[in-house]
């Protein structure tokens, strides 16, 4: 099996997965990945988690011009952001509607540097700190600017009133990362308002030496 078949129907699984655990619903999300030509695979424009073709995947070029496939995501530019500030880090990008990361975003007392509030290891491991975006309007350019502005220095965001977008070394790493930000975030709505017992500065410490996490601003 070819690199191009085996990625296409790798992002096709995994997009069903998370359709099937209701982390996206209807047509809302996408996930490119990265070639070793340096070509991306992108879900197509309108397409569902849940019925993807991997024949129909866009395959774009760096600038994000179609090579062959439907057409792409409307919100490629957010994708290509991240693979132009990042570099040899993304390998894979995913951005869902996620129902608690998004209504986080809502809210009005949240940190805008680092959303998620330190309750356990694995949202620090897997992502870092996670920065809230301004709300842009879907499929707005700017989207992409804003995440160039981040100078490659945070690997998920959290677009406000919109959902989040996480960029991981492979596509594997990404989805994983999404799925760890999704419940860091409902860990943070169930625990909203009780005062619960958080990592301490050192614990962070500890987390961020041992396993190498970029966690300065």
């Amino acid at each position: 099996m070819s690199e191009v078949t085996a990625l296409r129907e790798r992002i096709c699984l995994l997009a069903r997965s998370m359709f099937d655990r209701g982390l996206t619903s209807g047509s809302s999300g996408n996930i490119s990945a990265r070639l070793s030509d340096g070509t991306f695979l992108v879900t197509p424009t309108g397409s569902s988690f849940g019925t993807l073709d991997p024949v129909n995947l866009s395959r774009i070029d760096e600038h994000g011009t179609l090579l062959d496939g439907h057409s792409p995501t409307k919100e490629v530019s957010l994708h290509t952001a991240f693979y132009e500030t990042r570099g040899a880090k993304t390998g894979a990008v995913v951005h869902l509607h996620s129902s608690h990361s998004t209504a986080l975003s809502m809210l009005p007392d949240i940190d805008p540097e680092n959303v998620l509030p330190p309750l356990t290891p694995y949202p620090i491991m897997r992502l870092g700190k996670v920065k809230l975006l301004p709300y842009f309007r879907p499929g707005d350019p700017a989207m992409g600017d804003a995440v160039r502005g981040l100078a490659g220095k945070r690997s998920a965001v959290l677009l406000a009133n919109h959902g989040p977008v996480v960029a991981g070394k492979d596509l594997e790493a990404a989805v994983y990362a999404m799925e760890e930000l999704e419940e860091g975030a409902k860990l943070s709505l169930m625990t909203r308002g009780l005062s619960p017992r958080l990592l301490t500065t050192k614990q962070i410490a500890d987390l961020v030496k041992a396993y190498d996490i970029d966690w300065d601003d």
